[in-house]
């Protein structure tokens, strides 16, 4: 695991998790729905919104990697 990481897959920096994440993306979905959003508000929910998807991924991605680790150190014991 790395320094900057808990044993959840949160990053130090972020400090978010994966499930807090998903809600922010959820609610600003939702805004950009929503009719009274304006196109300004859109592009800058939008540009929130991909960058968040990165970090989700990132973080998915990280801990698809933790779980391939542990699960070589199950096998090597066998």
């Amino acid at each position: 695991m790395k320094k900057n990481e808990n044993a959840a897959g949160q990053s130090a920096g972020k400090g978010e998790s994966v499930e807090t994440s998903m809600q922010k993306l959820e609610e600003m979905l939702s805004k950009l729905e929503d009719e009274d959003t304006t196109l300004e508000e859109s592009f800058k929910l939008y540009g929130q919104g991909m960058k968040l998807v990165k970090e989700i991924n990132g973080k998915m991605d990280q801990a698809e990697k933790q779980m391939i680790i542990l699960e070589g150190d199950e096998n090597a014991g066998v």
